[in-house]
């Protein structure tokens, strides 16, 4: 994990998911997925939306040509860690598919139109994972 998540995961869990800079006011959770290769829980911070009981998060990257990490490990194992403010619980990550991934997509580039943005610069489709709780 670099430094910079790191000191983003301290703040959060030092302040009930409540961070400061560039995160300020957003809505962050931590997602702990077990690594595909070594088998390892890695925390990753990022922004996500509601769609009723479940959480949705992207697979952006920032655009970049290839899936970030945190999402090839929950397609590999999709039981995974969410923490929510000052709650932590047990989720089960389904990436959506079609219609409904195109909608939720789209509903969060207009939320976020840096999003859009992301999709623009990669060949890939930017992944949209639920996670409802276990």
């Amino acid at each position: 994990m670099n430094d910079y998540n790191a000191q983003i995961i301290e703040e959060f869990r030092a302040n009930a998911g409540i961070v400061g800079g560039r995160w300020e006011g957003r809505d962050l959770l931590l997602l702990t997925t077990t690594g595909r290769k070594s088998g390892r829980s890695h925390t990753t911070p990022m922004v996500y939306t509601r769609d009723g009981d479940r959480l949705l998060v992207y697979a952006s990257k920032a655009g970049a040509p290839t899936h970030p990490d945190w999402y090839l490990n929950l397609v590999a194992d999709p039981n995974v860690v969410v923490e929510v403010g000052a709650d932590r619980y047990e989720s089960v990550a389904t990436s959506l598919a079609g219609d409904e991934r195109d909608r939720a997509f789209e509903q969060q580039a207009k939320l976020s139109p840096v999003f859009a943005e992301y999709q623009e610069k990669t060949d890939r489709v930017i992944p949209v994972v639920a996670l409802a709780r276990a």
